[in-house]
């Protein structure tokens, strides 16, 4: 019997479709309920614990009360015990804190746990790397490498070891920014601790790397080829990233960097916006709306890491006929030909990403570069 402790901060990504960038704190969460936001955690590990229902029989798993884990658990039918309950309705870091260390004093094999990466800290805070963990992504910023790709590879993870499967186990490193600076625009990211993470490369995300170093001259050649493209009367959806923020510069408009902004006829109209607002422009500018974004530095996300503004509905009302990439060539590959990656919190339109997009890479230069899904993964993974 597999001996799973599972974890869910109800809270983590809370921000992320109605622009906060982030749930870290009390303020910001009930910031985040009032403008709408729809927690999302508890479903996506429910997502994880899908893909391991075949072997339902095979584990037991351990959790707290509540939303924290249980109802996850219970909703599925899965053997558990709570080992602890939530010490008031709106959970907080303590909590997460409390559980990891209960789950681990349990004698768990694995502690699967939903969140982001304040999430990754506290579970660092509590078992170091005593304790073997792996994230299921439900975040806003996971520039952490303790995350799965997706919920369903999350699973797939545990799935190897459930099948024997040889899965080394590493150090991964825990990264967190700072999120009142982050909605101020200002990146300031650190190291903040290590993580014991089974190790399956073509389920586990990568660290995000920073654009520091990347090339402004790089930067400017793709902006220009961007420039050239725009239609007038066409609304644009600007997606967060130092990439599009030079495509901005570049019109001598001042966008926000780590956030969505909306362009037509080459300026500005909106910028920083909530995905309602997204929805409200679209119908403005009904069957004129394209969306330009860019790869997460060292990942590959384009979809699901840091735009959460671009719901599901969304994307599907524009088209991934009207999405265009762009991003440098040392972007590009940086990745080591590992594919980009959709997680759009919708496993049906993630899959339908799949595929080849084309990708801006400078100017008068574009690439064929294609896009995975959690099933190509597991084909992957079926050869090990």
């Amino acid at each position: 019997m597999f001996r799973l402790g599972i974890i869910v901060n109800p809270y983590a990504g809370l921000g992320g479709t109605v622009g906060l960038k982030g749930s870290d704190g009390a303020d910001t969460v009930a910031e985040a309920l009032q403008r709408g936001a729809e927690p999302r955690a508890m479903e996506r590990m429910s997502r994880a614990l899908q893909v391991l229902l075949p072997w339902r029989e095979h584990l037991h798993l351990f959790c707290y009360a509540g939303d924290m884990g249980e109802t996850c658990a219970a909703a599925l039918d899965f053997t558990y015990t709570c080992v602890g309950t939530p010490t008031a309705p709106v959970t907080t870091a303590f909590d997460t804190c409390e559980a990891a260390r209960v789950l681990m004093e349990q004698g768990v094999d694995l502690i699967l746990f939903a969140g982001g990466d304040g999430t990754a800290r506290n579970i660092a805070d509590a078992v170091g790397t005593r304790q073997a963990v792996l994230g299921v992504p439900s975040g806003v910023k996971m520039h952490s490498g303790v995350y799965a790709i997706t919920p369903e590879s999350a699973g797939q993870i545990v799935q190897l070891l459930l099948e024997g499967k040889l899965v080394p186990i590493a150090e991964q490193d825990v990264k967190d920014i700072d999120e009142d600076a982050f909605r101020a625009g200002q990146v300031r990211a650190r190291f903040y601790g290590t993580l014991l993470v089974p190790e399956a490369p073509q389920f586990l995300q990568q660290v995000k790397h920073s654009g520091a170093q990347v090339d402004e001259l790089a930067q400017i050649d793709v902006a220009s080829e961007v420039i050239e493209q725009l239609v007038d009367d066409t609304l644009y959806i600007i997606g967060p990233g130092s990439t599009t923020h030079v495509l901005l510069q570049q019109l001598n408009l001042q966008g926000s960097l780590l956030g969505v902004d909306l362009l037509c006829n080459q300026q500005l109209i909106a910028t920083d916006v909530t995905a309602q607002e997204i929805r409200e422009a679209i119908n403005l500018h009904a069957g004129h709306v394209r969306i330009i974004i860019t790869a997460i530095g060292g990942q590959g996300h384009i979809i699901g890491r840091g735009n959460q503004q671009l719901t599901p509905d969304i994307l599907q009302r524009v088209g991934k006929e009207n999405i265009q990439v762009i991003a440098t060539r040392e972007k590009i590959l940086a990745l080591q030909g590992r594919p980009l990656l959709v997680d759009s919190h919708d496993p049906a339109l993630d899959k339908a990403f799949a595929g080849y997009l084309p990708v801006i890479t400078g100017y008068r230069e574009r690439i064929m570069y294609p896009v995975g899904f959690p099933d190509q993964a597991a084909d992957s993974a079926s050869a090990l």
